[in-house]
């Protein structure tokens, strides 16, 4: 043994050395610098039971407990003496008070922070009819919070006091309440805990007024963008993650924080004096982070006064001669445009009075000269154009002339009457399943930019809701609404994305963490958007968070939408490795369309309806009809009794009733309020098949642009792993698809398929677009020998879609 050692364990004090070393139940202690405090935080509660209940609740076994409890002295059940504050746990022991919570990096704060459980009953209502959050600050909850005793409050401070004197480590805005470390779960100790006077007896982070002045006239002019705000909720301590949307999520976060530092305006809103009081907080206490976001402010506010894009109008909307210009003469002032043999237009419009020369197909337009300034031209393109691509060549005679170009996207016209006898084989294989007892069904077929079939077999609705025939049967027109079922993957989610792709403001190959943050974990960093698109991530079928379940446990059920997306993004486990198998899920796609949302910062139904539909005037193409005006009777039935497979199938709030408007998809309904990336659509036949021409022109019809054609042929591209796949769209590809394409369908061919009976088919190399919409899921179950439950809609050809299909393309492809 070495003699330095031996020193030491003669447990003396070195005389001239800062460092005291001791002897404990035999062992030598060397105290590290290297330390500090164990408790960093002291979380105030309100327990929303009585004294008596409360210490039953925080003593008894299997309950929870705290550091302290603070009675309130008019509480009939306490029955104590001048001492309200009762110590249930010492602070070196760990309390069970915070649950799953986080503070300003720090999790499983129980470890490291001292509770003080303060007695106070709220009231508190829930409307369950208004919403299905359990949300504390839920917009469905009510409560009523009363004052604290003023008794109780004085021992609160005293308490805290005396917790700060021998825990230093606690830093003022570490001071905080149970809604501020867990705001999705909780609101204690609510929005009359006096804070502010706790503050000023040297408790915890207050503002100064002077600054919450300062940052509330600048933020008078402007809020800070939603991401901004996030990110400074974060920089403060809560547990927010920077997304972009104000979403549920974002709500409750503002709600705790207004709790604690905006009492008299607790709404869950943006605004200005909420912002104002974070800034002011954070240039007080972390005044670097603060400069960090203040900066990012400025820059957010310099592109908000950046004007936007130009919109375009139709496949060509440009200024002639053109501004960027190549030395090789021959490419320049030359565009090609979609056209139809015979049909097409022109509008010009030219900035001063110019003399133009104008080419279509190598023959010159007979135009006015000059084009007098300001004024718009419109002229045919019938007697010059022709099926496919078109040539258009201007020549303006100054260089300076600046002479502007319209030429819309081809739009559908109708000539069923000549291709009615074409049809007839396909009307009697729909027509003779009708009679023998199938739904019913709508079909519309496009070819060469024109309307070849439009029809309405069948019936709408068929069956009461005991599964007898109705007396009068609803009758179906090529006006009925339909349940798109996984057809909303494609003309509403890959819609938006296709859009969303185009305008650059999604990459499918980055992952897909760098929109969802949150998105991360057990491989999550390794999938990216064009993964779940091609469905090749590893994730099961589905995930059936709207019943009780035990393939992925209790955890994963869910009624609210908010929730359900936390789920997505954060506890739906792989099945398979990623990029080792192309199958199908739904789940990849109700990610997708949260993706959508937090890009554009809007609904998904909001953003398709309003920035896809609207424009193309497609009225009758929405999500949850019923709630947007439309009744019942225009929307074909779907299931007879609910979604209980005619009585087989029970879970908590099932509906029982026949579904005439309501998305029938239970993931999409129960745990997505009718609004999710992979079901929930509803649509008819004119409406999709305007989106089909749109897809055969490339990305526009008639003034709309919605995507150029560089991202179409991105996405309907073949998979690396499966030619069936492309991004999103199905393909026919080599035939392995024919039960969905049928034997003719060319290799590009592409489309989608919906679980209620709707199909869509896509040919570019026909020209052809086919829409098949049935309500094959409104007809009464059967239960097999096996006991597998089938809709008799299903077995009939009708409902399988490749036999319409094949007979559409032998009408089409017949002599």
């Amino acid at each position: 043994m070495s003699s330095v050692f031996k020193f030491f364990r003669t447990c003396v004090i070195v005389a001239g050395i800062a460092v005291i070393v001791g002897c404990a139940a035999g062992y030598t202690t060397i105290p590290s610098k290297n330390a500090s405090e164990r408790v960093k935080l002291l979380v105030m509660h309100f327990t929303a039971i009585d004294y008596e209940k409360s210490l039953r609740a925080l003593v008894d076994e299997g309950g929870l407990s705290a550091h302290y409890l603070v009675a309130d002295p008019s509480d009939p059940s306490y029955q104590g003496d001048d001492d309200l504050v009762l110590q249930l746990v010492d602070e070196g022991r760990r309390a069970w008070h915070a649950g799953t919570s986080y503070w300003q990096n720090r999790t499983n704060l129980n470890d490291t922070s001292i509770g003080i459980e303060i007695v106070n009953v709220p009231s508190c209502e829930r409307d369950n009819t208004a919403s299905m959050s359990r949300s504390e600050h839920g917009r469905n909850r009510l409560c009523v919070f009363p004052d604290f005793n003023p008794a109780q409050i004085q021992a609160v401070i005293r308490l805290s006091k005396e917790i700060l004197a021998r825990n230093p480590d606690i830093h003022p805005t570490a001071v905080v309440g149970h809604s501020d470390i867990a705001y999705t779960r909780k609101n204690d100790p609510g929005p009359r805990f006096p804070w502010f006077e706790l503050y000023k007896a040297g408790i915890g982070a207050w503002y100064d007024n002077d600054t919450l002045t300062k940052y509330w006239k600048r933020f008078n002019q402007r809020l800070p963008e939603t991401g901004l705000f996030q990110k400074a909720l974060r920089d403060y301590g809560y547990d927010v993650t920077e997304t972009g949307v104000f979403d549920e999520n974002t709500y409750s976060a503002i709600s705790a924080f207004q709790m604690h530092f905006v009492q008299d305006g607790v709404n869950g809103q943006l605004n200005s004096e909420t912002a104002a009081a974070l800034f002011a907080l954070l240039e007080k206490y972390f005044p670097n982070k603060l400069n960090a976001l203040m900066a990012r402010y400025e820059r957010e506010l310099a592109l908000k006064t950046e004007l936007p894009p130009p919109v375009t109008h139709g496949q060509i909307d440009s200024v002639f001669p053109q501004e960027i210009r190549s030395d090789r003469k021959e490419v320049n002032d030359k565009l090609r445009f979609a056209a139809y043999k015979g049909r097409g237009e022109i509008f010009l419009r030219a900035e001063q009075d110019t003399h133009a020369t104008i080419t279509v197909n190598g023959e010159e337009l007979n135009i006015a000269t000059p084009l007098l300034a300001g004024k718009t031209y419109h002229y045919s393109l019938k007697r010059r154009t022709k099926d496919g691509i078109n040539a258009l060549s201007i020549k303006t005679q100054n260089d300076t002339d600046k002479l502007h170009v319209r030429i819309p996207w081809p739009t559908l016209q109708d000539d069923t009457e000549n291709w009615q006898t074409r049809f007839v084989r396909v009307d009697a294989l729909i027509n003779e399943e009708i009679a023998a007892g199938f739904p019913g069904a709508a079909l519309l077929v496009v070819k060469d930019g024109k309307i070849i079939k439009r029809s309405a077999y069948g019936y709408a609705r068929k069956y009461s809701e005991d599964g007898t025939l109705l007396a009068n049967p609803q009758p179906l027109t090529p006006e009925t609404l339909f349940d798109m079922a996984s057809n909303t993957k494609m003309l509403a989610t890959n819609f938006a994305l296709m859009k969303l792709v185009s305008e650059g403001k999604i990459h499918v190959d980055d992952p897909l963490y760098v929109y969802l943050p949150e998105y991360h974990g057990d491989g999550r960093e390794a999938r990216t958007v064009r993964d779940l698109l091609s469905h090749q991530t590893g994730y099961g079928p589905e995930v059936r968070f709207f019943q009780p379940q035990k393939s992925y446990g209790k955890g994963f059920f869910s009624r609210s939408k908010p929730h359900t997306n936390y789920l997505l993004a954060t506890k739906v486990p792989f099945r398979e490795g990623n990029k080792l198998k192309a199958k199908y899920s739904d789940t990849n796609f109700m990610l997708l369309g949260l993706l959508v949302e937090r890009v554009t910062g809007m609904s998904l139904d909001r953003y398709c309806e309003q920035l896809l539909y609207s424009p193309l005037q497609l009225n009758h193409t929405m999500f949850n009809p019923l709630q947007k005006g439309v009744l019942p009777t225009s929307v074909a039935a779907t299931e007879i009794n609910g979604n209980t497979r005619s009585g087989h199938i029970h879970f908590p709030g099932v509906r029982e009733y026949t579904l005439q408007g309501e998305v029938h998809d239970e993931k999409a309904w129960y745990s997505m309020q009718g609004v999710a990336g992979h079901a929930g659509l509803f649509s008819t036949i004119d409406d999709v098949g305007v989106l089909l021409q749109l897809l055969l022109n490339q990305g526009g019809y008639a003034n709309v642009t919605l995507f150029d054609e560089q991202t179409l042929s991105l996405f309907t591209a073949p998979s690396s792993l499966d030619p069936g796949f492309g991004l999103g769209w199905r393909r026919a590809a080599d035939g392995r698809n024919r039960w969905h394409f049928g034997p003719y369908a060319s290799s590009q061919a592409y489309g989608h398929t919906g679980w209620t009976g709707t199909v869509t088919v896509i040919d570019p190399l026909q020209n052809l677009g086919i829409v098949l919409l049935t309500n094959a899921r409104h007809t009464p179950v059967n239960e097999d020998d096996s006991g597998q439950l089938h809709f008799a809609g299903s077995e009939f050809e009708t409902g399988k879609y490749g036999s319409v299909i094949t007979r559409v393309y032998e009408a089409i492809l017949e002599k």
